[in-house]
C-alpha cells in the first residue's frame, strides 16, 4: 500500500533522511564524543531494532518472576519501600550510638556501621600503625565492651543493621551475636549484614589481614554457621562498590562483582553446603556512580545474570537462591571538595537512579564528604534526599518504570553481554582466586582508572565545579572534626580492661582459636569463646596471624 511505512528500517532511513539531516545541517550537534561515564558509545537514538532479539519473555520477564531482570518483588515498592540505611559511625561507641539514635528518629529503618581503620585492620588501639587513626573514619570496636556500647538502648530484635567489615568480619560478627543475646535476642529470628566480602579487598580496597584461601575458609564457616544458628543473617555483601570507587568501569563493577558472588558459591559447594540453603543469605552492595542510565541498566542485567548462573552453573531449585538482592550506595568518589553543595544534586541523581533500578536498600552520601565525615545535619539532608524520592516524586508508584525503554534495554543487553566475557576470561584462569594472584581484575581496574582521569583532565569530561564552572571565591563550611580524644579514651578502656578480665580465660580462648585454625572445624565457635572472654580484635586477628600468616601483595604494574 503506497505511502505506508513497512519497516524500521525504511522508517529509520526516512527519519534519518528528511528530519535529521536538515536539522543537523542547521544546528550541527556538539563537538565531543558521546559516551557513558564509562567510555561506551552512547548511539543519538535508540529504536525497535535495538532490541531485535529480545524475547520478553525468556529475556525480560514480569516483576517478581524469572530471570528478574524487572525486579525480584512483584509489586515493587508499592507493597514496601527500600531500607534506608545511613552508613554511620565514628569516635567512640557513645558517639556513634547517639548518631544512631539520631538516624532513627529521623526516620531511618535500618543501621550500617561504619568502622575506624584500626578495626578494620584488626589492630588494637595501642598498636603502633594505629596511631593518628583510632575513631577517624568510623567507630572504633575493640572489644565485647565497645560493642555493647554500641547497641546500648538499641534493641537488635528490632533492628536490622549492616556491618562494613572484612577481614575481621567473624570478630565482629561474634561481638554483636553476643551482645544480641545479652540482649535476651533470638539468634534465630535476629537480621542483617555482614560485608564479609574479602575478594574485593584484594581487588581494590587493599585492607586484607590473612592470605586468600584462609580468608575464604572463614567465610564459609560463617555461611555454615548461619545456616544453622543465625538463619535470617545475610552472611555476605559481595560489594562492588570498592571496585567502582578504585576506578572500575560500570561494567567492572558489574562483572568482577558477581563472579566474586560466584566464587564463594563454589568455595561453599565444595565444603559441603547447599546452595538451595545458604545461596538465599548472600546479598550484593553496588555503587550508583553519575551516569544515569547507565547505573539503571547494571542493576537489571545483575539480575538476570545471578538468576541464569545460579540456575544453570549450579543447578539451584530455589527461587530465592535465583533473586540477587542488593544495596546500594551513591557514589562517594564522585563528590568534590570544591563546591560541596552540588554534591546534594549529584547524590539526588545517583539516589534516583538506584531506585529506578530496583534497590532494596539505599544509603545517601552527604555533601560534605569529601572532606570529612558527615555532620548531623548533612547526614539529615541525606537521609531527607531519599525520602523525598520516595515520597514526592511519584517513581514508587510504578514497577520498573524504566522497563521497555529501547535505550534500556539495549543497555541492559550489553551489560550482560559484556559481564559474560569477563567470566569466560575468569574461567579459564581457574576463578576469581586465581584471577586476583595473577592481578587480571586489579590490571584492569587500573587502566580504566587512568582512562577516566585522562577523559576529565583534557576536558573531555566534565566535572563541575572542577574541570568546569569554577568558582574562586569559595567560602569554606564546617565540617566535623574527631581529636585525640576518642584515641585516649580507647587506650585508656583497653588498658582497663586488661586489668579486669580473667587472663587465663582469655589466654585459654585463643589457644583454642589457635588449634582450630590448624584443623579444619568451624572458627565461629570458639571466636564466640573468645569473644565472652572479652578478647580484643587485635588478639584475636593475632592469634590467626600466627597460624597462617599475614598477605603481602605482590605489585602490580
Amino acid at each position: 500500500m503506497k505511502g505506508v511505512v513497512h519497516s524500521a528500517d525504511t522508517a529509520r532511513a526516512r527519519w534519518e533522511r528528511d528530519v535529521l539531516e536538515p536539522a543537523l545541517a542547521k544546528t550541527p550537534e556538539r563537538r565531543e564524543a558521546f559516551t557513558t561515564i564509562s567510555g561506551q558509545p552512547v548511539e543519538r537514538l535508540y529504536t525497535a531494532e535495538d532490541v531485535a532479539g529480545l524475547d520478553y519473555g525468556r529475556d525480560i520477564g514480569h516483576p517478581g518472576e524469572f530471570p528478574y531482570v524487572r525486579g525480584i518483588h512483584p509489586t515493587g515498592y508499592r507493597g514496601k519501600l527500600w531500607t534506608m540505611r545511613q552508613f554511620a559511625g565514628y569516635g567512640t561507641p557513645e558517639e556513634a550510638n547517639q548518631r544512631y539514635k539520631d538516624l532513627i528518629a529521623a526516620g531511618g529503618t535500618g543501621l550500617s556501621v561504619a568502622f575506624d581503620l584500626p578495626t578494620l585492620m584488626g589492630r588494637d588501639p595501642d598498636h603502633r600503625l594505629s596511631l593518628g587513626e583510632v575513631g577517624k573514619c568510623g567507630v572504633n570496636i575493640t572489644s565485647l565492651a565497645d560493642m555493647e556500647r554500641l547497641f546500648d538502648g538499641i534493641p537488635l530484635a528490632d533492628i536490622t543493621t549492616s556491618m562494613t567489615i572484612n577481614s575481621p568480619a567473624p570478630m565482629i560478627f561474634a561481638m554483636y551475636l553476643v551482645v544480641a543475646e545479652k540482649q535476651g535476642a533470638d539468634w534465630s529470628a535476629i537480621s542483617g549484614t555482614i560485608q564479609n566480602d574479602i575478594l574485593k579487598e584484594f581487588i581494590a580496597q587493599k585492607e586484607f589481614i590473612f592470605p586468600p584461601r584462609p580468608s575464604m575458609r572463614l567465610i564459609t564457616d560463617i555461611f555454615a554457621f548461619c545456616a544453622a544458628e543465625v538463619p535470617k543473617w545475610n552472611t555476605i555483601s559481595v560489594s562492588g562498590y570498592h571496585i567502582r570507587e578504585a576506578g572500575s568501569t560500570a561494567l567492572q563493577e558489574l562483572a568482577f562483582t558477581l563472579r566474586d558472588g560466584l566464587e564463594y558459591v563454589q568455595y561453599g559447594v565444595d565444603v559441603g553446603l547447599d546452595v538451595d540453603t545458604f545461596v538465599p543469605r548472600l546479598s550484593f552492595f553496588f555503587n550508583s556512580h553519575s551516569d544515569f542510565f547507565e547505573e539503571i541498566a547494571k542493576y537489571r542485567a545483575a539480575r538476570k545474570l545471578w538468576a541464569d548462573a545460579m540456575r544453570e552453573r549450579f543447578g539451584a531449585k530455589n527461587p530465592r537462591a535465583w533473586q540477587l538482592r542488593f544495596h546500594t550506595q551513591t557514589a562517594g568518589v564522585s563528590l568534590t571538595a570544591q563546591q560541596p553543595y552540588n554534591n546534594v544534586v549529584r547524590t539526588a541523581l545517583q539516589a534516583l537512579a538506584a531506585v529506578l533500578g530496583g534497590t532494596n536498600s539505599l544509603h545517601t552520601n552527604s555533601l560534605d564528604e569529601a572532606l570529612a565525615l558527615p555532620t548531623k545535619e548533612t547526614a539529615t539532608i541525606a537521609l531527607r534526599t531519599q525520602q523525598i524520592i520516595a515520597h514526592e516524586s511519584g517513581v514508587t508508584n510504578v514497577v520498573d518504570p524504566l522497563g521497555g525503554s529501547y535505550f534500556i534495554e539495549r543497555l541492559t543487553r550489553d551489560m550482560e553481554e559484556g559481564a559474560l566475557r569477563y567470566w569466560e576470561t575468569i574461567d579459564r584462569m581457574g576463578g576469581m582466586v586465581e584471577a586476583i594472584e595473577l592481578g587480571y581484575p586489579q590490571k584492569e581496574i587500573a587502566e580504566a582508572s587512568y582512562q577516566f582521569q585522562q577523559a576529565v583532565e583534557r576536558g573531555e569530561k566534565t566535572i563541575v565545579g572542577v574541570n568546569d564552572f569554577v568558582q574562586a571565591d569559595e567560602k569554606p563550611i564546617e565540617i566535623l572534626y574527631i581529636d585525640e580524644s576518642t584515641a585516649e579514651t580507647q587506650l585508656a578502656r583497653l588498658d582497663q580492661l586488661k586489668k579486669t578480665r580473667d587472663a587465663d580465660r582469655v589466654q585459654r580462648a585463643l589457644d583454642g582459636l589457635r588449634r582450630t585454625a590448624r584443623g579444619r572445624a568451624n572458627t565461629m565457635p570458639p571466636l564466640l569463646e573468645c569473644v565472652r572472654a572479652y578478647a580484643t580484635v587485635g588478639e584475636m586477628c593475632d592469634a590467626l596471624r600466627e597460624v597462617w600468616g599475614e598477605y603481602e601483595e605482590v605489585p602490580v604494574i
